[in-house]
């Protein structure tokens, strides 16, 4: 064991020495667009709704109309193309109405909650769906010098009514799946912004003391001497802690040489740039003295370590 003042402290841990650490990948910018008001991603989307709510539309017409000369009447496919346009038209203008329910519903708390705004989102919907509709019939056939009769009735508002749950059931689950995509891009911009937090560069002139999953950090300016003892090695800081790590002198001492801390006797080893003083035996042994008070032996085998402290020449 080292001469000198012994602090009661001591902890058993395992080297390990600071490494270069692997960068993190860094959140990549997500896009610019957004419901309504997006530049790409959520217009291509509405515009992709329209597209196929008018070729569907079309398509009923010329079916409708394939279907009436069959049954021997007139094909008539103008009058059945604006009936289908008109009010697909309408519908799309009222796409923003479902959108606002759409939030509302993902916003609310609770099962009725949700279940009362979709209900009134879906009676609001329709009845904007008929008025609108039938009042655009009226006023281009009215332009075109016609007329248009919607043969108002219970029936024909259920049955309406029934078209219009199935038409804002589709468009709501797919306003709520460009809503949670618009959520999550602004979510990942949020988290893009953010400034990340400060990595921790290693040090060279840092070590690390492990034990187990613990590391204690130690600048090897704080390490007065080290001593073998046994299979372990101490490590005495000038704070009076000791640390008893598992490893061997020779194996610490090619670690510790770029610290100015050599071996001045067979099982001990002195960080000289906290020496203050070398005291030079009649028999060439030698005693060290740190900055804080304390003092350790060496022996003559290694006095060249030392000779040169202080501009002084190690007698012979």
């Amino acid at each position: 064991m080292a001469e000198g003042q012994n602090a009661p402290e001591t902890e058993r841990v395992e080297t390990v020495w600071d490494q270069d650490r692997a960068r993190g990948d860094e959140a990549s910018p997500s896009g610019t667009s957004g419901w309504p008001g997006g530049i790409n991603g959520d217009w291509m989307m509405f515009a992709a709704i329209a597209a196929v709510a008018f070729a569907i539309g079309i398509v009923n017409a010329l079916s409708g109309a394939q279907d009436a000369a069959w049954r021997g009447d007139s094909y008539d496919i103008g009058r059945r193309l604006f009936w289908e346009l008109s009010s697909i038209i309408v519908i799309l203008l009222l796409v923003p109405i479902l959108a606002l329910a759409v939030r509302r519903i993902r916003q609310a708390r609770g099962l009725a909650a949700r279940i009362g705004i979709a209900a009134a989102g879906l009676l609001g919907f329709s009845a904007l769906h008929i008025t609108g509709m039938v009042g655009l019939r009226k006023l281009l056939l009215w332009l075109a010098g016609g007329a248009y009769d919607f043969h108002f009735s219970l029936a024909t508002v259920l049955y309406e009514f029934r078209k219009d749950a199935v038409t804002a059931l589709l468009l709501g689950a797919t306003l709520w799946l460009i809503e949670s995509r618009r959520e999550l891009r602004k979510a990942a911009r949020a988290a893009a912004s953010m400034p990340a937090a400060p990595q921790e560069q290693p040090s060279p002139d840092l070590i690390w003391l492990r034990d187990g999953g613990s590391r204690i950090r130690v600048a090897p300016r704080d390490i007065l001497w080290v001593a073998s003892a046994g299979n372990y090695i101490e490590y005495i800081l000038a704070n009076g802690t000791q640390h008893l790590i598992r490893g061997t002198l020779a194996a610490t001492e090619s670690e510790l040489a770029r610290f100015a801390i050599v071996r001045v006797h067979r099982t001990r080893l002195a960080n000289l740039d906290r020496v203050s003083g070398v005291d030079f035996k009649p028999s060439g042994d030698f005693e060290l003295t740190f900055d804080n008070g304390q003092t350790l032996g060496g022996s003559r085998r290694y006095r060249p370590a030392v000779a040169s402290l202080g501009g002084r020449t190690a007698p012979v």
